[in-house]
């Protein structure tokens, strides 16, 4: 059987895209005809916010359900506006499985024993009932933060295995203080984003699929090109996803090294010079805040082709 690095890839090829969609709204750079259709149904709420949130997530899905492989909500986005936020995510996912896209939730969730198991179970394995057990949000895959070791981690390791699923873990992460942490020395060890590619590469070793990739990788920022063309070659096998494309300013070429000789391996994420592409002036004066979903296909299409011409003329396009 196919595991899910397969049938991510599958959908890559499919699509000869490697990009995945971010879904992290906002509600005041959402379209103010969305925003004021859910206030006057709703009332000035949390409940209108979360509306306007599956609203435009939908209209967003629907324009790039057929060019990219993936989407993927950052759950705090919705967590913020509590039951209410949590309805739309969980209608988000769902609406976006219909479509036939893989779904990525960004959690970055961790804890041990017990606690562990229980995010696991909420994001991709399944809740204990009073007989039996249910999936509940029941992505594709999730976000893992390593920081408390193999306790933090192997129950999620443990649903990958049971119910088909993958985990990407923080490794060298795209924000400008990741190397607070993250680019220390450990004395015999090497640097710490390293020392927790080597513990990735180890971990995912078991659950390798049909294409040569474990449903088991790690987080690789986009803005670190040189780190991310070390951690390629101590993780040769794991599938990276790659955020800090175009908003955070990665680039193409920055991308370039998270890919094998085979032009795979990597997935890149952009999320806000996606979903809200319609801001940027490069698309605003061709399309209207009515029509921001038609902004965002479009800035899909760009990304596509220029990460796919960059991975051509380096040899590294799949197709």
């Amino acid at each position: 059987m196919k595991n899910i690095a397969d049938l991510l890839i599958d959908s890559i090829i499919e699509k000869q895209s490697c990009a995945v969609v971010g879904l992290d709204p906002k509600i005041q750079q959402i379209p103010e005809f969305i925003r004021e259709e859910c206030k006057d149904y709703y009332g000035n709420s949390l409940k209108a916010v979360a509306r306007a949130f599956a609203k435009f997530n939908k209209f967003i899905i629907n324009e790039v359900y057929d060019i990219v492989p993936a989407v993927k909500p950052q759950i705090a986005f919705y967590e913020e506006y509590g039951y209410e936020g949590i309805r739309a995510f969980e209608e988000t996912i769902n609406y976006a499985k219909s479509k036939g896209l893989l779904v990525i939730i960004d959690a970055k969730r961790n804890d041990i024993g017990s606690t562990a198991e229980a995010y696991s179970c909420a994001h991709i394995g399944r809740a204990e009932l009073i007989n039996g057990s249910l999936p509940v949000f029941d992505a594709d895959f999730v976000t893992v933060n390593p920081y408390l070791g193999i306790d933090g981690v192997k129950p999620f390791i443990n649903d990958c295995k049971n119910y088909n699923k993958g985990i990407f873990i923080l490794d060298k992460t795209s924000n400008k203080s990741s190397g607070e942490l993250q680019d220390k020395k450990i004395e015999n060890e090497g640097l710490v984003y390293e020392l927790v590619a080597e513990k990735i590469n180890n971990w995912g070793g078991e659950l390798i699929g049909e294409y040569g990739y474990s449903c088991i990788g790690p987080v690789v920022g986009a803005t670190y090109p040189d780190q991310a063309k070390i951690l390629r070659n101590k993780m040769p096998y794991s599938y990276f996803l790659v955020p800090g494309y175009g908003a955070q300013g990665g680039t193409a070429e920055d991308v370039k090294p998270c890919f094998n000789s085979d032009g795979l391996g990597a997935v890149v994420n952009s999320s806000g010079g996606i979903i809200f592409a319609y801001l940027n002036e490069k698309y605003s004066g061709i399309f209207s805040p009515e029509n921001f979903d038609k902004a965002s296909r479009q800035a899909v299409n760009n990304m596509n082709e220029d990460i796919n011409n960059t991975l051509e003329k380096n040899n590294k396009k799949y197709w």
